[in-house]
């Protein structure tokens, strides 16, 4: 589908000048779209997006995503939310408003436009699982009540509300529950591991590990995850999801942080700390779905992708 009006096709991605969001607008202009990047600067940067502020087919726009957004577009990318602990319990009601509200506003949106509207969903849903690895029928073990709730359960809501606009009004829908996805401009305060180990490292400080270190994740490098949102809202309309997206290949802690002591050279030494309130122990994602309807899967290992953003970090930590 295109714009009446032109060839191109007018794409919106809500928190466009995010870590994720930037580099998807980069895979968008590439593939010929006219981009609409839609951020309120929250975690979001210009700097993230200052390489495509010259090209014609690049709009950005200032906007709150709990308030209705009057745009033609023929797809929307709802990717904005904190994704980090540090950022999403700062204010954690806004939090579930970006969430819940952000999902109405774009599904009002796209209903209104007739666009088709993916939406980024998140590991978290899964709460601390008792399954392991998560498929896609999990339903989930999340604390409604808990610090992380807002984001968790905020995230969940928006699923439902996409999956009843889609029973309601017969719309285009695409759910995709992200894993831990890594890589250049995360933010380097955001409190996720990767990013943590990383400048910890370059600056020679201690490692934070909280709990023993045994608990696990899978990390998943950003081209490939942006690779699978391009190619699920290129799906056929049946493939609503949710689908996981995320690299199965699981480490713990202490796995990452040797791996990142030896990549960076650092003499970091590894600090305990207690595990916070619903740290979740283990996660890895079920990508059967992933590959079979969209032949998707990671193309990028962890040693790879780690070289990538130490590099991108000794820049940072160095200006």
């Amino acid at each position: 589908m295109t714009s009446r009006y032109s060839l191109r096709k007018r794409v919106l991605v809500t928190g466009g000048a995010g870590f994720l969001g930037s580099h998807l607008c980069e895979r968008l202009l590439a593939e010929g779209a006219d981009v609409l990047c839609v951020d309120n600067f929250f975690t979001g940067t210009r700097a993230n997006i200052q390489g495509l502020l010259g090209n014609p087919n690049f709009e950005l726009l200032r906007h709150d995503v709990t308030f209705a957004l009057p745009v033609e577009v023929d797809q929307i990318y709802n990717l904005a939310c904190p994704a980090s602990p540090v950022h999403y319990q700062f204010d954690p009601v806004q939090t579930t408003k970006t969430s819940v509200m952000g999902a109405i506003n774009m599904l009002g949106l796209a209903l209104r436009t007739k666009a088709k509207v993916l939406q980024a969903s998140t590991s978290e849903v899964y709460g601390d699982p008792s399954v392991h690895p998560q498929p896609e029928s999990y339903w989930g073990n999340v604390n409604p009540i808990g610090p992380r709730s807002c984001y968790d359960e905020g995230k969940r809501c928006a699923e439902t509300l996409f999956f009843d606009y889609r029973r309601q009004h017969q719309m285009p829908i695409k759910v995709v529950r992200i894993f831990n996805t890594y890589g250049p401009r995360m933010h380097p305060n955001d409190g996720r591991v990767v990013s943590n180990f990383i400048v910890q490292a370059l600056r020679g400080q201690d490692i934070t590990i909280y709990g023993d270190g045994s608990q696990t994740r899978s990390f998943c490098y950003v081209d490939d995850l942006v690779d699978g949102l391009v190619r699920m809202m290129d799906s056929p309309d049946d493939c609503t999801g949710p689908i996981n997206m995320g690299n199965p290949g699981e480490f713990s802690m202490l796995e990452l942080a040797q791996h990142v002591l030896r990549l960076t050279g650092s003499r970091s030494q590894l600090r305990f700390e207690p595990l916070p309130q619903d740290d979740p122990k283990q996660r890895r994602p079920d990508i059967s779905q992933a590959r079979a309807r969209l032949d998707w899967e990671p193309r990028i290992g962890l040693e790879q992708g780690l070289e990538r953003t130490i590099d991108y970090f000794r820049e940072v930590v160095a200006g």
